[in-house]
């Protein structure tokens, strides 16, 4: 066999009939077994951190067949479906279509009791391995939201993180009958209003919004809060046209103004690289109506092909 053919065949054809042309001479090769390698699975299960143990569950292990919390689950939807028609009935968003027009001012957030605090939910680099703590509470009187902890910026070390040290408070996504999503309508205002109170920490507010591709799931409108620290409340009123668009906590040269129609989300995020305690005490949130504030967006949009 000449050597132009027998670099034009596979590995496996190659080796056997190298093999099989020098038998009569000498053994060159022992016999050959083909290397297995396994096939990728179809569907990928989730990302595994390094050093966290594998869960040998199936999916369907995970899942609590409960026939009672079926059952209140049946009646908790059912009385969400009712609240939605009779709320339609109303006007938009259960208000009469003049209020709903003349609304100027709306607190979407109050920390009043227990059950506010079940629409927040807090996370921190402890997700990546690292080591900042963060925990929410009622404040003293239990009139206010009271996020508190200690932040770390120490990577873990698991030979694959450089940077580490967050905590982050984030609202729940608001679901309605049938675990549908819902979302916040604040097209009719321009002006995100707090009243907080912090140790003198700049935080990130970021909104998400409701997007029609799966790659931009992780994109975030932010800005940023300078708290003042001490005793003393302030009132921070944020445009909402001051808001840019992030993903993946980097900022996008294509910017566009905040979607204000389809709101999920609001969060506020620490990561200013002092590491120690922080607190953050916030009394409402909510939006408003600012007729003095004409702008629309306070950074450059641009054409990729600008018209001549």
């Amino acid at each position: 066999m000449s050597v132009t053919k027998i670099t034009r065949l596979p590995s496996a054809r190659l080796l056997s009939s190298i093999y099989h042309h020098h038998h009569h001479h000498q053994l060159l090769l022992p016999s050959i077994t083909l290397l297995t390698v396994p096939r990728r699975a179809v569907t990928q299960g989730e990302y595994r951190r390094p050093g966290k143990p594998k869960e040998d569950k199936f999916p369907w292990q995970k899942i609590n067949f409960d026939f009672s919390k079926g059952l209140e689950g049946i009646k908790k939807h059912f009385t969400l479906l009712k609240k939605e028609f009779s709320d339609r009935w109303v006007g938009p968003e259960g208000k009469p279509i003049l209020e709903h027009m003349l609304e100027q001012n709306r607190v979407l957030w109050e920390f009043r009791g227990p059950e506010s605090l079940e629409q927040w939910m807090v996370s921190s680099d402890q997700e990546i391995g690292g080591q900042s703590e963060a925990y929410l509470k009622l404040g003293k009187n239990s009139n206010t939201c009271f996020l508190y902890g200690t932040l770390n910026s120490t990577p873990p070390k698991d030979g694959e993180t450089r940077y580490s040290g967050y905590c982050t408070m984030r609202s729940q996504q608001p679901l309605a009958s049938f675990d549908r999503k819902k979302h916040y309508d604040w097209s009719s205002f321009n002006t995100l209003h707090l009243r907080v109170r912090g140790d003198g920490r700049p935080w990130m507010i970021s909104i998400g919004t409701e997007t029609y591709f799966s790659h931009q799931k992780d994109d975030m409108y932010c800005y940023f809060l300078y708290t003042r620290g001490g005793p003393y409340w302030q009132d921070v009123k944020i445009p909402f046209s001051k808001f840019f668009l992030t993903h993946r906590g980097r900022i996008q040269d294509d910017q566009h103004p905040l979607w204000l129609d389809k709101v999920n989300t609001i969060g506020f995020t620490l990561g200013d690289k002092a590491d120690g305690p922080f607190q953050l005490e916030i009394d409402f949130i909510g939006v408003s109506k600012d007729y003095a504030h004409t702008e629309e967006f306070a950074y450059e949009v641009y054409k990729r092909n600008p018209e001549v």
